[in-house]
């Protein structure tokens, strides 16, 4: 007997992300700029670590653009035609089929923000790491599509339909860290804007990242709302015709826990440095 795609708790629809990503990857390297970003600063965080990592896990791996020299890496996506291109597995983020201990690294870009589970992801993500492995991830939070939200709220009044999904605040997404375990958590949040000549590009864009609504029942947009919201949107522009829009991307950097790792501060007597997180030096 088959499992449901959706259960009661869940946020996303699992199926409809599959199918979303499976049609995103024709056309994806068109559409693909902010998880561009998002590897590269995590390359260049990566770089400033001082040891080496034989076995990575890239959890989330679209086009499979992580690569690190002299590594093995291993790649799960939840759309069977990335993870089929990229010569990895089909698997979601929060049921990931490894062993506990299989990595040191474990690098996401663009995912954990439509993961139905966030925080089994991230539990899952420590226990597949070796002790003292790394986890360093990158995704879209809260305050992103701001302009494109306030767009469609006024186009659908006070009855708005839910298009657009919960996100996750960089504070939160520190708590979660500290919840699944890790040691040294931290988040920081950076901002991106983009500006848009009509809502239809910068839709088109969410809908070419495979990002557009997985949502449960996700009522389906008709004509006229469209054409409001593309009104509302225009509205927003500046003097030469272009609207900004908000992207805020989250990063979070955790060890697995380990007895050689410096002790946390006090509570409230200060907070770990990102730059010292990944700059202390830590033996192969």
């Amino acid at each position: 007997m088959h499992k449901r795609a959706v259960s009661d708790s869940e946020i996303f629809d699992r199926a409809r992300r599959r199918k979303r990503r499976d049609r995103a990857l024709p056309r994806y390297g068109d559409h693909s700029f902010l998880r561009d970003h998002m590897v590269e600063g995590l390359l260049e965080r990566l770089e400033g670590v001082k040891r080496s990592f034989a076995d990575v896990l890239d959890l989330g791996s679209f086009d499979a653009t992580i690569d690190i020299p002299g590594a093995r890496i291993a790649r799960i996506d939840a759309g069977f035609g990335f993870a089929k291109s990229g010569g990895g597995v089909q698997a979601d983020e929060d049921r990931l089929p490894f062993a506990d201990a299989s990595f040191d690294l474990v690098v996401s870009a663009g995912v954990l923000d439509s993961v139905n589970d966030v925080p089994g992801a991230l539990a899952l993500a420590r226990r597949v790491l070796r002790p003292d492995g790394l986890f360093l991830a990158a995704f879209l939070g809260a305050g992103t599509l701001s302009t494109l939200r306030a767009s469609f709220l006024a186009a659908e009044g006070d009855r708005p339909a839910a298009r657009f999904h919960p996100q996750i605040d960089v504070r939160s997404a520190g708590d979660l860290l500290s919840r699944a375990g890790f040691a040294l958590p931290v988040a920081d949040i950076e901002t991106l804007t983009v500006r848009y000549g009509s809502i239809g590009g910068l839709l088109d864009d969410v809908r070419g990242m495979g990002a557009g609504n997985l949502l449960p029942g996700a009522a389906p947009l008709s004509r006229e709302t469209l054409m409001r919201a593309a009104a509302a949107f225009a509205d927003r522009a500046d003097p030469d015709g272009r609207t900004a829009e908000r992207f805020e991307i989250v990063t979070l950097t955790g060890w697995a826990p380990d007895p050689s790792q410096p002790k946390p501060a006090r509570r409230g007597s200060g907070t770990t440095s990102l730059a010292a997180a990944l700059k202390a030096t830590r033996p192969d």
